[in-house]
């Protein structure tokens, strides 16, 4: 291998899961490989704050990704190319395969002959921070430019700079707490939302707490269902999302992209458990405090003990 390792780097496709792998992208890049990042659309701007070589927008349409991927790495003559996939998916090494980036990634799916490096998922399950990065490892080793051995404590989203609750319209002298009552699609046929956001609002309005929330356009309906007395705010782009996460006293939400996003920006942080295993998917910071269990959602009063022993908004 050169000194300067060039690779390509599918990401998940979800926000949670981009987050969770920002610890294989930062390894990477300390490490001066030169990465350009396969990913969905949005994650471009996510990711705006590192020193990427490139980025190819996936679609999840198996020819148009392939097409595109070969397309860029033909045009700016990457013949030297390597790649690495983190999902686990036969589409996800099928177009590398394609695009001819030999590529490393987990065995899963019947898909050991798409791949160069064909690496055996560890013997214990691991949180899937903790499994991207050993992938990420012990491929690095195979290319003789190994990453650091131990992953991060935390998760480090570059690019999101400190910003005061006024930006947002807040009050900076009342304590501001931010609720994400929804969650994107059903954890193994079950509802990822935790069903008391209303009740938690109520409660904590009539503490004098400010509660705001801030959904996407397409779950601004969920979110009025789920917690119509809250304040909610216009929709924001991903990164002023995070500064607003950053900005406020607490995020309270499901163990969703929002808890990711949230622990990747060091927000404090409730993240709500019910029908998520949290040793698997739990958020990746000791900023964040999980309530509740699995098939055991927490009370309102569990979280209100928690939101009201910490009501100064100078804190």
């Amino acid at each position: 291998m050169s000194t300067s390792p060039l690779l390509y780097l599918r990401l998940p496709n979800w926000l949670g899961d981009v987050c969770m792998a920002l610890p294989v992208l930062e390894a990477f890049l300390a490490r001066n490989y030169r990465v350009v990042v396969c990913a969905r659309p949005w994650a471009k701007t996510l990711l705006s704050g590192y020193a990427l070589t490139g980025f190819v927008p996936m679609s999840g349409q198996l020819r148009t990704d392939a097409h595109n991927l070969k397309q860029f790495k033909n045009k700016h003559q990457h013949q030297d190319a390597i790649g690495l996939s983190l999902p686990d998916s036969l589409s996800s090494a099928l177009i590398f395969k394609w695009a001819r980036i030999p590529c490393a990634g987990y065995k899963d799916d019947g898909r050991s002959w798409l791949l160069r490096w064909a690496i055996p998922k560890p013997a214990q399950a691991l949180h899937a921070v903790e499994s991207w990065y050993h992938l990420a490892h012990v491929a690095s080793t195979a290319w003789q430019q190994t990453i650091a051995p131990k992953v991060a404590a935390s998760l480090h989203l570059a690019g999101v700079p400190e910003a005061k609750p006024t930006k947002f319209g807040l009050n900076s002298q009342q304590t501001n707490i931010l609720i994400a009552p929804t969650a994107v699609g059903l954890h193994k046929g079950r509802v990822k939302v935790w069903p008391h956001f209303e009740a938690l609002t109520q409660e904590l309005k009539a503490a004098g707490i400010n509660v705001i929330m801030c959904p996407p356009p397409d779950e601004v309906s969920q979110a009025l269902q789920n917690a119509p007395s809250a304040q909610q705010l216009a929709p924001l782009s991903l990164l002023d999302f995070a500064q607003l996460c950053k900005s406020v006293n607490w995020v309270v939400c499901n163990d969703s992209g929002v808890s990711h996003l949230a622990a990747a920006v060091d927000a404090k942080q409730i993240t709500l458990i019910g029908v998520t295993d949290p040793t698997h998917t739990g958020p990746w910071s000791d900023q964040a405090i999980c309530l509740g269990s699995l098939n055991h959602w927490p009370t309102v009063p569990q979280v209100l003990d928690v939101l009201l022993s910490d009501t100064d908004p100078n804190t």
